[in-house]
């Protein structure tokens, strides 16, 4: 298998650790300060699994702070989005099941970097 190459974004970067017919999986990174776009997907579901940090995760517009070992689930559909208040990075595994993975099925309903 390859070297897992990450891939830079305005709010940190995220790393594929695996891309199969049913299922994605990524390894994301929030620099303090940042946040993702609060987002929808029709194809797949999500299950974050937080690592390190203290995220703020909204969820169809319910904020949720989570801790390390703490984890969410995100129906197909539901706007989402995580943010990192604090001063440690935030890192989370992020498990996608569904159809497609394509960053394509990304519907942005909020964006701090004009995407």
């Amino acid at each position: 298998m390859g070297a897992h190459v990450p891939e830079q974004r305005p709010w940190g970067s995220y790393t594929v650790l695996a891309d199969e017919s049913n299922h994605k999986v990524k390894r994301i990174e929030v620099t303090p300060g940042h946040r993702l776009s609060y987002q929808r997907h029709q194809q797949r579901s999500e299950h974050w699994l937080i690592l390190s940090g203290a995220p703020v995760v909204t969820l169809e517009g319910e904020d949720r702070t989570l801790l390390a070992g703490d984890a969410v689930d995100i129906p197909t559909g539901a706007a989402h989005r995580i943010s990192n208040p604090g001063a440690e990075t935030v890192v989370f595994v992020e498990v996608q099941r569904g159809t497609y993975f394509g960053e394509d099925d990304i519907e942005r309903l909020e964006d701090d970097y004009g995407r």
